[in-house]
């Protein structure tokens, strides 16, 4: 598999304009999995923003917390390894984002629950 992948890479090298060469040939550019992770990963942001219009009572706050420290340790790794992956850094911050917003909204829900069921009780 790899010699198919490396002379794929060695055909399209042709086709790659001169002014784009520096990212093509960065340690951490389409060449590399360091690039093709953080792309497919935004697929887990696409994710979190439509999960925005689920009800909270939906949420599940053990995955949200989940998500949110995997994006949070993951965006402090990717600044820490050589070469820096700012595209890495990027798709996390966003990941810890948006999760951190929904396990907002998840506490916010079962505290107001909390809320309701207290003034029944009085």
């Amino acid at each position: 598999m790899s010699l198919i992948y490396q002379k794929s890479m060695a055909y399209l090298d042709k086709f790659v304009p001169h002014k784009l060469q520096p990212l093509w040939r960065h340690p951490a550019g389409p060449k590399t999995i360091f690039f093709w992770a953080p792309v497919f990963k935004w697929g887990l942001v696409i994710a979190g923003i439509a999960d925005l219009t689920r009800p909270a009572d939906t949420i599940s706050p053990a995955q949200t917390t989940a998500l949110a420290a995997t994006g949070v340790i993951w965006s402090r790794y990717s600044l820490v390894i050589i070469p820096k992956n700012y595209s890495l850094f990027s798709v996390n911050v966003f990941v810890a984002i948006t999760q951190l917003y929904q396990l907002y909204r998840a506490v916010s829900y079962q505290q107001q629950l909390k809320e309701k069921a207290n003034v029944k009780n009085l």
